[in-house]
């Protein structure tokens, strides 16, 4: 047995007891420990951090923890690029898309309807989750920390905030949304890709009142579902609105 000290920086120290932030934690290691062990041991889920510091050095998960370490355990930088720097994970995502665990539908048709794919079911276990971050690359959304743990799950966040306006707030701002986003093009229910439809093709599929009253519609290439621009899309846009404001 080892042991080691381990320092975790910024919104890291949310994931620890009281009595352990924002200061040093000198701790025994079972023998051939890694860092992703003793990280995820001491709390902090594996997906939540972007670079590991073990003795000034940077490293991946896999190393092992030698007697006297150092470890300075970082969450991401939104300052400055420290690509050069970065060993924990093999490769960045190339593109933002998102699967969503069992308590974050509200947050998941927020972002689609800022055009992030994001897949969503009421009835995803963990497993399957797991299974849909590995095979199509996509960041694990969750409150449950024990979740982002799983080994396979490379790219997650912990979303700290509990109603859905501050969770899309705080992932817009945490994953730099900004850039990326694609406002009303994707389906708020299916997730599939909208569509223009003419106005006369979509008479008699509509209230009387929405019908007479819009002249622009759209409609789900999978669910064939009909959009306006009522009052919905109205909140939604003042939303979309206020997070594009705030990110420049």
């Amino acid at each position: 047995m080892v042991t080691a000290t381990f320092r975790f920086y910024e919104e890291l120290n949310d994931f620890l007891p009281p009595e352990r932030r924002k200061q040093d934690i000198t701790v025994p290691c079972a023998r051939a420990a890694t860092t992703k062990h003793m990280i995820e041991a001491l709390g902090v889920p594996h997906t939540e951090v972007e670079l590991v510091l073990v003795n000034g050095e940077s490293v991946g998960f896999e190393r092992v923890l030698a007697e006297g370490d150092r470890v300075a355990v970082y969450p991401k930088f939104e300052a400055f690029d420290i690509t050069p720097l970065l060993r924990v994970r093999d490769h960045p995502l190339r593109s933002l898309r998102f699967v969503a665990d069992a308590h974050l539908g509200g947050l998941a048709h927020l972002l689609r309807m800022a055009g992030f794919d994001t897949l969503y079911d009421n009835f995803y276990a963990d497993p399957e989750i797991e299974r849909l971050a590995a095979a199509e690359s996509r960041i694990v959304l969750t409150r449950d920390r024990e979740l982002l743990k799983r080994r396979t799950i490379t790219h997650g966040c912990y979303v700290r905030a509990i109603k859905s306006a501050a969770q899309f707030r705080e992932i817009f701002h945490r994953l730099d949304l900004a850039r990326s986003a694609r406002p009303f093009t994707l389906c708020l229910h299916c997730n599939a890709p909208l569509a223009a439809i003419d106005k006369a093709l979509v008479a008699g599929r509509l209230p009387e009142r929405v019908f007479e009253h819009y002249a622009q519609f759209s409609t789900c290439e999978q669910c064939r579902r009909v959009f306006w621009e009522g009052t919905h899309w109205r909140r939604m846009r003042a939303l979309l609105g206020e997070v594009m404001i705030n990110a420049n």
